[in-house]
């Protein structure tokens, strides 16, 4: 369920709501989005969901690089967790070196990527990238799930976290002001806030019934992952926007 802002939460639960939205689209991570919806939905967690987030051929790597940058054992733990997916200080530790044996070593994107495109993105490392969430989907642009196709302007809209703040709650429609993704000038920028409307799904109705007016929202792939606080926000559009002016280095 999409849970209240809690300083005690379960990295491994709150990963798995983030992860659901590509997992459900097929592109990447294992074969087992009904039991990772089973899992959001019980509002449980187990070794069997912690293996299936393993699976996740970029995700996990990032986590763990995370959490051996700042001597935390656990990668899903919950600071890790936001870190990634959010933002926190903890990005703050990883050092250059280690982001490029992250990069070269974990996702293997030498190999995968053309001399151009590599040094290009290693470039981007003395300038202020770090392993959050957004430097990948703004700055790899062919894709390292299951499909290995270049993003589109459209996909790196989905694919980033994005946020929203409830407006509006009309049965299954829900109300969002946000800040769409647009190409401005060649430029990739956050647009001024629209109306996005979040359909509540059958299969998934009770994962937005804790909603309310003025609630703020994070979205994958159009997905609602968790109701977070201003601070939250903060993070995650201090690093959306850095990693934006990286990419628009390069573009």
């Amino acid at each position: 369920m999409l849970n209240q802002p809690n300083p005690w939460r379960d990295g491994v639960a709150r990963c798995a709501r983030y992860a659901f939205g590509p997992n459900k689209l097929h592109m990447c991570g294992p074969d087992a989005n009904r039991e990772v919806l089973s899992y959001i939905k019980e509002g449980v967690t187990d070794s069997g969901l912690t293996h299936i987030l393993q699976k996740f051929q970029t995700l996990y790597p990032y986590l763990r690089s995370i959490a051996q940058a700042n001597n935390i054992k656990d990668p899903f733990n919950d600071r890790v967790v936001e870190a990634y997916w959010l933002g926190n200080e903890l990005l703050e530790t990883v050092s250059k070196n280690q982001f490029y044996k992250h990069l070269t070593d974990n996702l293997e994107l030498k190999r995968k990527s053309t001399p151009k495109n590599f040094d290009e993105l290693i470039q981007k490392l003395p300038q202020g990238a770090r392993m959050h969430h957004s430097f990948h989907v703004f700055n790899v642009y062919k894709r390292t799930g299951h499909l290995e196709i270049l993003h589109t302007l459209e996909s790196m809209d989905a694919c980033r976290i994005s946020w929203g703040k409830v407006e509006k709650i009309d049965g299954p429609k829900v109300t969002l002001k946000r800040k769409p993704l647009k190409l401005i000038n060649q430029k990739l920028e956050l647009a001024p806030e629209e109306n996005f409307v979040l359909h509540r799904r059958l299969e998934e109705d009770n994962t937005l019934d804790e909603l309310k007016i003025g609630d703020l929202v994070t979205l994958h792939w159009y997905q609602a992952c968790e109701i977070v606080q201003s601070k939250d926000i903060k993070w995650l559009d201090f690093y959306t926007n850095k990693h934006l002016q990286l990419a628009n280095l390069t573009i």
